[in-house]
């Protein structure tokens, strides 16, 4: 029997069924178009300027702190800090992926930590997003992740400053690996998760005051004090070795910084901007400062302080860089240099300890005044955004420095316990023979320079 004899049949029951299932149909198509209108969309010009903004900061950390960092040792050991700047960054970059972004920024609703829901990058694709600042607003979580993992690898980065020209390459690689897992990543969630202690104690930290800064500042000195001097500190001749890459280095971390600081407002928006301005007058008075300061105090102004400076006003502004109005910014970088100055020339020559680029005085204290002085100057009254409903200025200062003494106990303690490991495991300091040879040829075998 021919199949055609059913075909009318078989089209009328076609027929029939398409017009039961039409609403059906209609209602599947309906649904799907208002789940597409409420996904969230990441914004393409949002998007580019993270991107941006990302590698801005990548650009801070290889060549700019390398550099500013390089010049600022013996030409010995030139090679061994952008070597170390170098490794810690790579490294940092591969745990932060495998774990680190889980630990921060992984969803748990513990004060302390992220969890583990995020590890390996766990679903985290091409269509997730994360939220900025404004409602509705939405980035490609890939582009936030890789944003907060620039930080994650700057940070433990600037700790090398403190140490330098006496410590074993290994032993910087595995405290930074231990570091960023026991303290940095912690830290970052207390302040910057919406579950965060610090963050629910209303603490402000635009771009990293406490996380970055005051984190590095803190293990720089406990890792100065725990390494010990350089031999002949304070006796032989350890000035910087070029001023000239020192100052190159400066120049790249001031234009990386507004990667930095304006990237924080995760948006190209009024607050991004505001973030800018700061940014560049905070500096540039900061810069003027010291080198009036120094005028007063040695009669004459050096390109070290300028690039001291420098880094002085970047660093007291980045907490405060979205939130402060411009005037307040200019304050704030007027006020930050005599201060940094006072700790690098008259309080560690007091104490005595080594921290060969003043990574403390500079950061850890700088990164102390920007985040009390944020509190002040976010008040409307002195041009900053406005405080939280029912928070005073007095209040918002005391919680902001409840946050810098935790940060300074988290910070202190745990990096004194990981020296202690590492020291136990690989050994801290470099050989005597090896420090006076310079750890370029005595820890990779090559050297920066050639007569």
């Amino acid at each position: 029997m021919s199949i055609s004899k059913f075909s009318p049949t078989l089209a009328r029951l076609a027929t029939a069924s398409a017009a039961l299932l039409a609403p059906v149909v209609a209602f599947a198509q309906d649904a799907a178009t208002t789940a597409a209108a409420a996904a969230p969309v990441a914004d393409k010009g949002d998007t580019a300027f993270m991107f941006i903004s990302t590698l801005l900061v990548l650009f801070m950390i290889l060549p700019g702190l390398a550099l500013f960092y390089g010049g600022l040792v013996r030409a010995k050991n030139m090679l061994s800090v952008l070597m170390q700047c170098t490794m810690v960054a790579a490294v940092m970059m591969l745990i932060w992926v495998i774990y680190g972004y889980s630990f921060a920024f992984g969803g748990s609703e513990s004060a302390y930590w992220g969890g583990t829901a995020k590890m390996f990058l766990a679903g985290v694709t091409k269509d997730s997003t994360a939220a900025t600042f404004s409602q509705g607003v939405v980035i490609p979580e890939f582009i936030f992740a890789m944003f907060q993992m620039t930080f994650s690898a700057i940070t433990p980065a600037l700790i090398v400053g403190a140490f330098a020209e006496r410590i074993k390459f290994s032993a910087v690689v595995l405290f930074c690996a231990l570091w960023a897992t026991f303290v940095y990543f912690p830290i970052a969630h207390m302040v910057w998760d919406a579950n965060g202690l610090l963050f629910k104690m209303g603490a402000l930290d635009f771009a990293g005051g406490t996380v970055v800064h005051i984190n590095a500042g803190v293990a720089g000195l406990v890792g100065a004090i725990m390494v010990g001097k350089r031999i002949g500190f304070g006796k032989d001749m350890m000035a910087p070795h070029s001023m000239t890459l020192t100052m190159v280095g400066a120049s790249m971390l001031w234009f990386g910084w507004f990667g930095f600081n304006a990237g924080s407002n995760l948006e190209a928006s009024g607050g991004a901007m505001l973030a800018t301005v700061n940014t560049f007058v905070a500096t540039a008075a900061a810069v003027v400062s010291w080198a009036v300061v120094e005028t007063l105090t040695r009669g004459k102004a050096s390109m070290l302080g300028g690039a001291s400076g420098m880094v002085a006003g970047l660093v007291a502004i980045t907490p405060a860089a979205g939130i402060v109005g411009p005037m307040g910014a200019i304050i704030m970088g007027l006020i930050v240099s005599p201060l940094c100055y006072f700790f690098v020339s008259v309080v560690k020559n007091k104490f005595g300890y080594d921290d060969t680029a003043d990574v403390f005085g500079v950061h850890g204290i700088g990164g102390m005044f920007g985040a009390i002085f944020t509190g002040i100057f976010a008040s409307a009254s002195l041009g900053g955004v406005g405080y939280a409903e029912g928070v005073t200025m007095g209040g918002q200062v005391m919680t902001q420095i409840t946050a810098i003494a935790i940060t300074i106990v988290w910070c202190g303690i745990g990096s004194a316990i990981l020296y202690k490991i590492v020291d136990v495991i690989v050994g801290l300091r470099v050989p005597v023979e090896a420090e006076r040879e310079g750890l370029d040829l005595a820890t990779h075998g090559e050297a920066a320079y050639h007569s």
